[in-house]
C-alpha cells in the first residue's frame, strides 16, 4: 500500500502544477510557489532549522530566496521526486510519521484558498491514520488554546482530551477536519463545536498549530 505521506505529495504537486505558482493558500500571503519553496527548503536543507529556531531565521530566508530564484515547474517536479537519500525524512517511517500530516495540511492549504471548495472524501484507512496521529499530535497544537479542548471522531465516537482546562470544547467531526482545525485552519475546517459559547468563540480565534 503507498504510504499516505507519498500519495499528499504527488497530489499537491499535481495541484500547484495545474493552479500555477501565483495561486493564494491558506498560509497567509504565501503563493502556491511560495510553499512549494518551504517544502523543499525543510526537507532539502539545514537552513530549515530556522523554521523553528528563531536565531537561524535568517539562513532560513537566505535559502528560501535562493529555490524561489528557480523555475516553478523545475521546484515541483523536485519536489515530487521526494526528500534526497541524506534526509531523514527519506526513511519511509520517518516520512510517514513527519510527513503525513504536513503534506495533508498543505495539501488542504491549497485546496481550500480556492473558490468553491469542498472537503475530500479519504479512504476509511487514511482517515483511520490521520485520527491515530492527531491523538498524539494534537497536544502541542492546542499549547496556547485559552479553552480545554477534547476531539471527537464523528464516525466512531471516540474522543480524546487534548488540553485540560474548567471550560472544555469539542471538537467533532471526521478526523480530517478535526486535524485542520488543529493546525489552526478554523475558518476552514467543517466541523462542530460543542461547549459553552465564551469557549467556543475563543477556540475559533486562539492561535493553533505549530
Amino acid at each position: 500500500m503507498t504510504r499516505m505521506a507519498r500519495t499528499e505529495r504527488d497530489a499537491l504537486c499535481d495541484l500547484a502544477l495545474q493552479l500555477g505558482e501565483g495561486e493564494p493558500t491558506l498560509c497567509g500571503d504565501w503563493t502556491v510557489k511560495d510553499l512549494v519553496v518551504h517544502l523543499l527548503v525543510r526537507e532539502r536543507s539545514p537552513a530549515a532549522a530556522g523554521i523553528v529556531l528563531k536565531p537561524l531565521s535568517r539562513l532560513t530566508d537566505l535559502e528560501t530566496r535562493r529555490f524561489a530564484a528557480r523555475d516553478f515547474g523545475v521546484l515541483v517536479e523536485k519536489l515530487r521526486g521526494g526528500p534526497p537519500v541524506w534526509s531523514p525524512y527519506a526513511v519511509p517511517k520517518l516520512d510517514s510519521i513527519f510527513n503525513t500530516l504536513e503534506y495533508f495540511v498543505h495539501l488542504e492549504d491549497i485546496r481550500r484558498a480556492q473558490p468553491g471548495w469542498e472537503p475530500r472524501e479519504l479512504p476509511d484507512q487514511q482517515q483511520k491514520q490521520l485520527w491515530a496521529m492527531v491523538r498524539t499530535a494534537g497536544k502541542p497544537l492546542v499549547r496556547r488554546a485559552p479553552t480545554g479542548v477534547a476531539v471527537e471522531n464523528s464516525a466512531t465516537g471516540s474522543r480524546v482530551v487534548l488540553k485540560e482546562a474548567p471550560e472544555q470544547v469539542v471538537v467533532h467531526g471526521p478526523p480530517s477536519e478535526v486535524t485542520m482545525f488543529l493546525f489552526g485552519r478554523q475558518e476552514h475546517a467543517r466541523v462542530e463545536l460543542l461547549g459553552p459559547d465564551d469557549a467556543i468563540v475563543a477556540l475559533r480565534e486562539a492561535s493553533l498549530g505549530v
